[in-house]
C-alpha cells in the first residue's frame, strides 16, 4: 500500500475554488480502481494550507493514478489556485520514505 500526503498553500481569494476542485476530485478519485481514499483537510498551523492524503492499494496503482483523466485535469486548474509549490510531506510505501516538492504543480 502507498500513502501520499501533500500540502498545498493556497491563495487566500481562490479558497472557494479549492474547495470545490478538492471536493469533486475527492469524488472522482475515490471511485477509481486502486484507489482507497482520497481525503482534504485544512493545515493545522495555517488556514490557508490544505493538506491531502491519498492512498492506493500498491505503488503501481499511485503511479497508474497520476496518468488518469482526474489527476490532469486536478493539475491543469492547481496552479491558479496554490500560491506557492505544494509540498509532499510525507510518502510510504514498499520502496519510497521520503519527502520533497511535488513537481508536478507550480503556481502561476
Amino acid at each position: 500500500m502507498i500513502l501520499i500526503n501533500v500540502k498545498f498553500p493556497v491563495r487566500p481569494e481562490k479558497v472557494d475554488e479549492w474547495l470545490a476542485l478538492a471536493e469533486s476530485y475527492a469524488t472522482a478519485v475515490n471511485a477509481e480502481e486502486g484507489c482507497v481514499f482520497f481525503e482534504w483537510s485544512r493545515g493545522l498551523t495555517d488556514p490557508l494550507d490544505f493538506v491531502t492524503i491519498e492512498c492506493f492499494t500498491d505503488a503501481d496503482a499511485g503511479g497508474a493514478h497520476t496518468k488518469t483523466q482526474h489527476f490532469a485535469d486536478f493539475v491543469e486548474k492547481a496552479p491558479d489556485l496554490v500560491a506557492r509549490q505544494p509540498q509532499i510531506i510525507y510518502v510510504d510505501d514498499e520502496q519510497v520514505k521520503g519527502w520533497g516538492p511535488m513537481g508536478e504543480i507550480t503556481p502561476r
